[in-house]
Order: structure tokens, then sequence, then C-alpha cells
């Protein structure tokens, strides 16, 4: 951390907040959760501290970096009446530092990869969030642990890191690997006084892996298949997770990749000056489908269906490829436990339902 520190990067690191792991500002490796694993299953999280001096044993947490990036309520501009009569508009960008955020995971880096395609667009690049990206460094690491909810080995998002890092990372039970994932990674490396790794050392990172993907028992079928999700609209299941589904969004503020928002404006009392705002929306809030005083999707099955049809099928025509990295936050922090994974197998299960 201190080279990070000297070339002017703040840090972000895990830390135990209100009982999850959290992005937070750490100065120090102290500051990192020795021995907490991470427990999670459908509607479940739990911390648990056990006997290892691991700093990251844990999975994640219920936010990727997308909030980092993308924010959840920001200013876009701020309008005021001149005295001749005439509105002036200003832009209002954030004041960014330079981050570097320890412990990144593969599926979050497979969903940066998509907010970027998004919100980085050559045609329409978001200057918010591209004044926060250009500041940021990524330290990813291997997953040596799955938890439960896991599923990014279907995806092929995890759980060695792939690409999109700057510098790459993996903890070992004898302390660390490093690897250059760009050119600002390769600044830091030479200047740490590094061991090239030992062949056992390799090999452990492999097995590490390899045991964390043997772990997920989560799958979600390949994109030809998901395509298939359109011809089943009409599908009885539909109907059976929207009398559990609350309708709360935990899955799109928790999802690394979603990115739906409202904008609005907020004006003073005086009606002289005014600022537009942005917020993060969701496809399972009652006005997303408003036209005007009609609503196209009122009940909450046909909310989730385009949330999930959306999500795996849609996106592979926007993006080539399905909105999901398999990182399991949808199921973990739904209040009901809806699976998407196991809404998908029956959605796909036993042909064309009925239209």
């Amino acid at each position: 951390m201190d080279v990070l520190h000297h070339l002017g990067y703040r840090t972000l690191g895990p830390v135990v907040d209100a009982e999850t792991i959290q992005w937070r500002q750490v100065d120090t490796v102290d500051a990192l959760p020795t021995g907490v694993h991470a427990r999670q299953g459908a509607g479940e999280y739990r911390l648990e501290v056990q006997s290892d001096d691991r700093l990251f044993a844990w999975n994640h947490g219920p936010q990727a970096i997308k909030p980092l990036l993308f924010s959840a309520e920001e200013r876009l501009w701020r309008e005021r009446l001149m005295v001749d009569g005439q509105i002036e508009t200003k832009q209002t960008l954030p004041e960014v530092e330079p981050t570097a955020i320890f412990g990144v995971r593969a599926c979050d880096l497979a969903a940066l990869a998509l907010q970027d395609r998004h919100f980085l667009s050559p045609q329409h690049p978001d200057p918010h969030y591209k004044i926060r990206r250009e500041a940021l460094f990524l330290i990813g690491i291997d997953c040596a642990f799955s938890a439960a909810t896991c599923f990014c080995t279907s995806t092929g998002d995890g759980p060695s890191l792939g690409e999109g890092f700057d510098l790459g990372m993996a903890e070992l039970d004898d302390g660390y690997l490093f690897w250059r994932g760009s050119a600002k990674g390769s600044e830091i490396i030479d200047r740490l006084s590094l061991e090239p790794a030992t062949e056992a050392q390799l090999n452990s990172m492999i097995q590490a892996t390899d045991r964390a993907a043997a772990q997920q028992h989560r799958f979600l079928p390949g994109e030809t298949e998901l395509k298939q999700l359109y011809d089943r609209l009409n599908h009885e299941h539909w109907d059976e997770i929207g009398e559990r589904c609350l309708s709360c969004g935990n899955c799109t503020a928790v999802c690394p990749t979603c990115f739906c928002y409202s904008t609005g404006y907020q004006r003073t009392l005086d009606g002289r000056s005014a600022e537009m705002k942005r917020q993060w929306d969701s496809c399972f809030s009652p006005t997303h489908s408003s036209m005007g005083q009609f609503m196209v999707r009122g009940e909450t099955a046909l909310r989730y269906r385009q949330w999930l049809t959306h999500k795996l099928a849609g996106w592979q025509e926007q993006f080539g490829r399905s909105g999901c990295v398999g990182c399991g936050r949808c199921i973990t922090w739904c209040p009901v436990g809806i699976d998407l994974t196991q809404a998908v197998a029956a959605l796909l299960d036993g042909g064309l339902a009925d239209a």
C-alpha cells in the first residue's frame, strides 16, 4: 500500500462493516479481515471467523465496483435563471482522486467490462462514469473458495482472473503471488522487491482455483439455450415467481451489471434554480414501465419476466453475451430466496408452454 500511496492513490479494501464485507478506505494491511469467511445461501449471508490467517477467504459482499463508478444518486447539471431572463446551465462533474481497490473478483471484473461498454460507448460516453473510471486502479484476486451461491464457472467469468485488472494477485497458504495486468500494474511491480514464483507456488494457485470451481453446484445453461427464454413468455412459472417476489429491487441493486436509472428535476422554492439528478432505478419499480397513465408491467410476475429475459437473452443482442456473471448476489440478497438458476431451469425444462 505504501507504493500506491506514494503514487497518489487512496486505497480501498474489504472491511467488515454492518456484518458484511464492504469497500472502505484502508491505509494498512492490518485493516483487512483476517480469517473471515462468508457463508451464503438463498436469502442468507453470514460472516464467520475461522482460525486461518487468510485475508481474502470471503467471496464478496453485497456490492461490487458499480457504486464506485455509477453513483446511486448524483447531480448531472444545474440551471439558474439570470437577471436578463436567460437560463444558465452548468454541468456538474464529480471530484475524484486516483483510487486503488484491493481484492476485486473475476466476476466483478467481467461485470465492469459490461458497465464500460454501456457507459463508455464511443458515440455517447457518460462523463460522470468516465472521470471515475479513469481514476481507478484495480487489484484483482483469484478466488480460492466459492460460496454456495456462486456459479461463475458456467458463465465463464471465474473463479480465476481473466482480464480487466491492473495487478493480479493470488493468496496462498505461504504468501501471495502477483502479476502484471496493465502498464499501470507494471509500474507497481517494478517498484516492489519480488522473487520469481516457484513451480510449486504456481501449481498451488491453479489447484486453489480448480477447487473453487469444483465447489460450485449452481449453473446457468449456455447462451443459446438462454435465448429460448423469449419462447417461454407464457410459461406458468412466471406466475409462481410473481407470487413470491416482493418487487423490492434488491436483486437489481446488488447486481454488478444492472444500470437502469431515472432522472428528475429538483427546483428551489423561488423557482430561480434547479438541479437535474439521476438515481438508480429498477425494472421492479412501479414507474419503470410507466407510459403516461399506462403501466406496461403492472404485475410483479411481468417485472420479474422483464428482468430475467432482458438480462439473460436480450443482453446477448446488445453486448454479445448475457448480462449475468455468476456472482450469485441476487440469490443471496433476495429476501424470499428466489434462485435465478432454479428459475431458469424451471422455465427451460419441458419444452414450450402453451400460449
